[in-house]
């Protein structure tokens, strides 16, 4: 098992249980193969530059452990989700 952080930007326009309900999904696909340790909310934040015309996003950062294969997955999932605007996993192995 590897240990790896997420960090993905919700769009701040979203009703807070639809943000919390994507939340819980991540940590449902994570928690499928892996095993959270750490979620941090941040909340809403300005980004560093405009996504879709957008100027502010809810910044959420999940440390998990997992397998080589899950963030794959993962990866995949979050790129067709509408509610996620951007993310990026990381290997903090290497």
């Amino acid at each position: 098992m590897n240990n790896y952080e997420l960090l993905f930007v919700i769009r701040n326009a979203l009703e807070d249980e639809r943000k919390e309900a994507t939340v819980e999904t991540v940590k449902g696909i994570i928690e499928d193969g892996g095993e959270v340790t750490r979620v941090v909310v941040m909340g809403t934040r300005r980004l560093a530059y405009p996504i879709e015309k957008k100027t502010e996003g809810y910044y959420v950062l999940v440390e998990f452990n997992a397998p080589a294969e899950l963030p794959k997955e993962l990866d995949r999932r979050l790129r067709i989700s509408d509610d996620v605007i951007r993310h990026i996993i990381i290997n903090k192995n290497e």
